[in-house]
């Protein structure tokens, strides 16, 4: 894994605020299993364990999944397993998560806290570059078939990945599409963009647009974490 110097994580650039969101109401929910992970992660992986979702969006997709009632859901980018776990966390015993991500090792490493949770049963990880194995569902069962969609992998190509989705996720389904708001890079110009992360602010500010003016979904910009856009399908 290429290692770049990550921002810290989040738009809300009041650390005071931040922290006290995360002690009053965040950590106080996280589930125990979860926290051990992020405490791995941080361990193992230093700076780069900012690409892991932060314990409040967790707690917000975590209510999200149990009041949609979704059962069936996907996950593409998995990272070590933070938003994995709490997906599977919420989901009902009999639910099922089809988890995608090219880098099995990270999975594995989180896989030691999944099974302490007791939800490994629910997760059925392929290991993949994201596109092509979501072409290859399309091809193998076209039918919609997920109430759920998170994405937070391969950035540059969240607009191609968006209209293969729009064919998986029910009608009354959810995409999530993570980091919209990059950093807060989205609004002003380049200067103090990093150079490796211009690519991606691109993509983000296009795809916000189109989103924004796509009669096929009802939208919602999240203003948690590094931003959160859920696009719920109409037709």
């Amino acid at each position: 894994m290429e290692k770049f110097l990550i921002p810290s994580k989040g738009i809300l650039k009041s650390e005071a605020l931040k922290k006290y969101i995360l002690e009053t109401t965040a950590y106080p929910r996280e589930h125990e299993q979860l926290k051990k992970l992020r405490e791995a992660t941080v361990h193992k992986y230093g700076n780069l364990s900012e690409m892991e979702v932060p314990v409040d969006e967790g707690l917000f997709l975590s209510m999200l999944i149990k009041m949609m009632n979704a059962k069936n859901t996907l996950e593409l980018g998995v990272f070590t397993g933070y938003s994995l776990l709490t997906t599977a966390l919420a989901l009902p015993e009999d639910g099922r998560i089809t988890a995608i991500d090219i880098d099995k090792e990270a999975y594995e490493m989180g896989l030691e806290f999944i099974k302490n949770a007791g939800v490994d049963h629910k997760i059925n990880f392929i290991q993949s570059d994201c596109l092509q194995a979501v072409d290859k569902m399309l091809t193998e069962n076209p039918k919609p078939e997920f109430d759920f969609a998170f994405v937070d992998a391969d950035k540059p190509n969240y607009a191609n990945v968006y209209e293969r989705l729009m064919k998986l996720v029910k009608v009354g389904g959810i995409i999530a599409f993570d980091n919209t708001l990059w950093f807060g890079f989205v609004a002003g110009g380049e200067e103090g963009v990093p150079e490796h992360m211009k690519v991606s602010r691109k993509a983000f500010m296009d795809l916000n647009k189109r989103l924004a003016s796509d009669p096929r979904i009802e939208l919602s910009q999240v203003s948690i974490g590094d931003g959160v856009t859920l696009c719920r399908r109409l037709v």
